[in-house]
């Protein structure tokens, strides 16, 4: 399946909520220790924050069927740090998600490095983000892992 990224408007704060709550409400599936998500995943008005404040990004199939989204941030000079990305449960495991993230990282052509950070508990994204070309860089106390990308010009 062939997907597009752009960016999100006002108008997808609601929807991007609805989709984000399905992807990680479905991690207790992947060994998440209970039901829920980062920070704002399920508030609409946090949505709406991001897509007026950040680089927010809708991820879309080639007929405008929302699959998730991507949040981005600016950490430096040359660094983008990955803040989120999702999509919904159906749509997961078939390569959207790297198909979304070479997009997002062809978006960003100056960038240099990209940093991450990912649930310890998570094993399903840990494998994924390092068969994307990212190496872990550490770990938190509070169960958080990292992860960084440099890019090679």
């Amino acid at each position: 399946m062939k997907i597009c990224i752009t960016r999100a408007t006002e108008g997808d704060a609601r929807p991007l909520t609805a989709v984000s709550r399905q992807a990680f409400d479905h991690d207790i599936h992947y060994g998440a220790p209970q039901v829920g998500g980062p920070p704002g995943y399920d508030v609409v008005n946090w949505q709406l924050r991001t897509i007026l404040t950040c680089d927010t990004y809708k991820i879309e199939d080639e007929n405008g069927r929302l699959l998730g989204g991507a949040i981005v941030y600016p950490k430096g000079y040359r660094h983008m740090e990955l803040g989120r990305i999702y999509l919904l449960p159906d749509c997961q495991n078939q390569g959207i998600g790297a198909q979304a993230i070479r997009l997002l990282e062809e978006t960003y052509p100056d960038t240099d490095l990209w940093t991450l950070d990912t649930p310890a508990w998570n094993a399903r994204n840990r494998h994924f983000y390092e068969r994307m070309g990212y190496r872990l860089t550490g770990e938190e106390e509070h169960g958080c892992v990292w992860y960084a990308k440099q890019v090679v010009r």
